[in-house]
């Protein structure tokens, strides 16, 4: 049996509520659910601004995968959580910019989009990652 390790980094904020930043078992890493906050204060960043928010969420996701030992490159899977159908465009062009910047490979993650509600009021989007290290 392959032990768990809890992923917790500076680098991302600090979970607010009962869960890790990221858990590796074996092969996998699977980064919790990130949302536009500044690391350092927690503060929610760029209200209004879904573009801004999904690259300050997949810069706080990438931070936890590399304090795992991954990076985007091996992210198989990203889940994109949305507020509002309307923001979708401006939330893919961003992810897009993201993800070729860092998967250099030219092999890009699966990825699901799911318009939902969110635990704070000033997200707009969520995001987790699924990688194989």
């Amino acid at each position: 049996m392959t032990d768990k390790t809890e992923i917790r980094t500076a680098g991302a904020p600090a979970p607010a509520w009962v869960f890790s930043q990221g858990v590796r078992k074996g092969p996998l890493l699977q980064v919790s659910g990130q949302g536009p906050q500044d690391p350092v204060s927690g503060e929610y960043l760029y209200g209004g601004d879904v573009r801004a928010q999904t690259r300050r969420t997949l810069e706080n996701v990438k931070a936890i995968l590399t304090a795992g030992g991954a990076s985007v490159e091996d992210v198989v899977m990203f889940r994109v959580y949305l507020v509002r159908r309307e923001d979708f465009a401006a939330m893919n062009e961003a992810y897009g910019e993201f993800v070729k910047d860092n998967c250099p490979g030219g092999v890009l993650p699966c990825r699901t989009t799911v318009f939902a509600g969110l635990p704070h009021d000033a997200m707009l989007v969520e995001i987790d990652a699924l990688a194989s290290v």
